[in-house]
């Protein structure tokens, strides 16, 4: 008698036992068990839609994409570049830069061997004195033509004489330089391994070649002068040259012819000139290029009429138009404190005066 599940009329002969014996051929290998991942759909699912009752889901990728490879290469990349870039400086010798030199300063008085003439008129002043042919303000300060040297570019010279220009103007051009309101304006053109030694010598001025203001800038005694024209007369001459594969050094040699007048005088009271020339080197290696900034090596400055009895250097304090020079030389000075420099005072020339 057949079974449950056979047919009425039993297995047919030649058959293998059913519909099992159909499949035994196929292999069920692990990779096809993981495509064939099904998942059910819901109820939801299965009520407003008549698809079937399971879906094929796609099989599960391993590791991660190519994008997220792509954007982890590049942060890498990124990181090791700022690493490099930070242990290694773009600029050549940046590293082994000497040390900078403080600024050795000499201030000369020039006393006048008369009275000191003046007029109601600057113009008539200057129209009577050497200063009659002399440029206005920064037009005085010429700059040469430039050419490129042995290791600096033809614009890393002009970048060395526009600064040393720079510094030029503002200490002896700027009003408020030179009536004695601000320092800044130059300052912030100097070295900032020289700024200790400018500092101290505004604070604590000394007549020891190194710390006298007026070796640094021009600037006169506001209770004693003012300007009678702020168009200052200037002629001089700049130039350029390589002293080293890393150094220029640019020598600056100007005139400078202020119209001074008592402070607070009147209008229509007598005006006189005051001459300053200074004569300045200016030193320049790759990091000064790249900030603007200039190292002063030495300061030659001669200035009159002044009386060589009185103290140039915090201020100058110029002998104004009718004035003579005071007896005497000037202050004494101690051949055994090595520390102070020698004072030093020149006679101011005639022919240096205006004819009035």
């Amino acid at each position: 008698m057949a079974g449950p599940g056979d047919p009425p009329e039993g297995t047919p002969e030649g058959t293998s036992g059913g519909g099992e014996d159909e499949y035994r051929s196929v292999v069920f290998d692990e990779s096809f068990v993981r495509a064939a991942r099904i998942q059910e759909y819901s109820a939801q699912e299965r009520l407003t839609d008549h698809a079937p009752a399971v879906r094929r889901r796609p099989p599960l990728r391993r590791g991660l994409s190519r994008q997220v490879l792509i954007l982890v290469l590049l942060i890498a990349v990124a990181f090791g570049t700022a690493v490099y870039m930070g242990l290694r400086s773009p600029y050549p010798n940046q590293a082994a830069r000497p040390a900078v030199e403080p600024l050795r300063m000499t201030v000369i008085p020039l006393s006048p061997q008369g009275v000191v003439p003046g007029a109601a008129a600057p113009e008539a002043l200057f129209a009577h004195s050497p200063a009659a042919q002399f440029r206005v303000g920064a037009e005085g300060v010429t700059l040469p033509a430039s050419r490129r040297t042995a290791h600096f570019s033809e614009s890393q010279v002009v970048t060395a004489l526009t600064t040393a220009k720079d510094y030029i103007v503002h200490s002896s051009l700027y009003p408020e330089v030179l009536t004695g309101q601000q320092v800044r304006p130059v300052r912030a053109l100097v070295d900032a391994d020289q700024l200790d030694q400018f500092d101290e010598s505004f604070s604590r001025p000394t007549a020891d070649g190194r710390h006298a203001p007026t070796g640094w800038l021009v600037r006169f005694d506001p209770a004693r002068v003012e300007l009678a024209d702020t168009r200052i007369r200037v002629q001089g001459t700049l130039q350029a040259v390589e002293t080293a594969a890393s150094t220029l050094e640019v020598t600056a040699d100007h005139t400078f012819v202020y119209a001074l007048r008592p402070t607070g005088a009147r209008t229509g009271t007598a005006a006189s000139l005051f001459t300053v020339r200074r004569e300045l080197h200016f030193r320049f290696d790759r990091t000064d290029l790249r900030t603007h900034q200039v190292q002063l090596s030495t300061s030659y400055v001669q200035a009159g009429p002044l009386s060589c009895a009185e103290d140039s250097t915090n201020h100058l304090r110029p002998l104004l138009a009718g004035q003579t020079a005071k007896a005497g030389g000037p202050a004494g000075t101690d051949p055994y404190a090595t520390g102070d420099a020698t004072a030093l005072c020149g006679a101011l020339a005639t022919s240096a005066q205006p004819k009035i």
